[in-house]
């Protein structure tokens, strides 16, 4: 976490939907500095920097770019302009936050990395459950070895969200589909825990404009071990994860991807270890707590998420689509 000795970044806010209203609550909670807002919309703008007390409220995102009293912006629009935004932010010399997923191809991420190591700018995806306190204690065991080999990694993310063909989250053009908005989650906590897979095989169930809706995926590591991951936007499922090693197991509660805690359990059922996250929202800060971080220590890549890991992740998920049958109308 950033000392209370560093300097405060000055945040900016690019869009005012339901994450970002999320994200910026979280960011009061732990005592950020919040800046200024931008929305296409002034009065969207106002009210949300109302709602906040955010100084300044911008009617374009053009001009919270261009506002000089900005040092990182949070971007937080549909998936199919994340790209584009963030390379206008780094252009506009601003470190960058991008919501997941960071983009909405492999291409498209690349090119963010690129342009932030060329202007020496963060550049860091909003996979917030990297830095949750309950995630920072399961690295830590996986390290000391406590787990002893691991042999798999299971991982849901089911939720009943809203079936309107012209919703966000059913439009093709909107990146729809539940791989990017929920199967992002377990896929990313599989290479949290293994790393790179081998080989991947996905197979997925599209709904009527060609979405994906519900996507299961099986991956094989190196080491021999397995991970399975389901991703559903039309149902209820228990969302928890499990890490199962060959000398004791990790069962994360349920919702294993918010602030939530652990059981650290071995063969015979003993339990090693409890873990529960503070009550602190829904634990987006420690995310920009991270970034402050690595930006104060003179760092422009983060130790958790890696933006060479972020954009290996996004060509997995061309992978997934591409075996599943799923191509968004942008691509070439």
């Amino acid at each position: 976490m950033t000392t209370d000795s560093s300097p405060r970044l000055r945040w900016g806010i690019l869009a005012t939907g339901n994450i970002a209203h999320t994200f910026t609550s979280d960011l009061r909670t732990a005592g950020l500095d919040v800046r200024a807002v931008g929305s296409r919309s002034l009065e969207s703008a106002q009210r949300f920097a109302t709602q906040f007390d955010i100084p300044r409220a911008h009617g374009d995102y053009a001009s919270l770019l261009a506002d000089d009293d900005i040092d990182i912006v949070y971007i937080a629009t549909p998936h199919p302009a994340h790209a584009e935004n963030a390379l206008e932010a780094l252009a506009a010399g601003k470190h960058v936050l991008v919501e997941k997923p960071f983009t909405l191809t492999g291409e498209e991420a690349e090119r963010v990395r690129v342009a932030a190591e060329e202007a020496g700018l963060l550049a860091m995806e909003a996979m917030w459950t990297r830095y949750l306190p309950h995630m920072m204690r399961i690295q830590e065991l996986l390290a000391a070895g406590a787990l002893g080999e691991v042999r798999a990694v299971t991982a849901d993310h089911v939720q009943s969200l809203p079936t309107d063909p012209s919703h966000r989250l059913n439009a093709l053009e909107l990146g729809g589909g539940a791989l990017l908005d929920l199967g992002i989650y377990p896929l990313s906590f599989a290479w949290d825990v293994l790393g790179a897979p081998v080989s991947l095989t996905a197979n997925a169930r599209l709904g009527e404009t060609g979405a994906d809706i519900d996507v299961a995926t099986l991956a094989s590591y190196a080491n021999g071990a397995l991970a399975t991951t389901v991703s559903s936007s039309r149902g209820v499922g228990p969302n928890r994860a499990a890490i199962i090693g060959s000398d004791a197991r990790i069962e994360i509660d349920p919702t294993w991807y918010n602030a939530t805690g652990f059981t650290l359990t071995n063969g015979s059922r003993d339990i090693l270890e409890t873990f529960r996250c503070p009550d602190a929202g829904r634990g987006m800060q420690y995310q920009a707590l991270a970034a402050e971080q690595i930006i104060a220590e003179g760092r422009r890549d983060s130790d958790r998420l890696p933006i060479a890991e972020t954009v290996a992740i996004m060509r997995q998920l061309d992978d997934i689509r591409a075996q599943i049958g799923v191509r968004y109308p942008s691509e070439h």
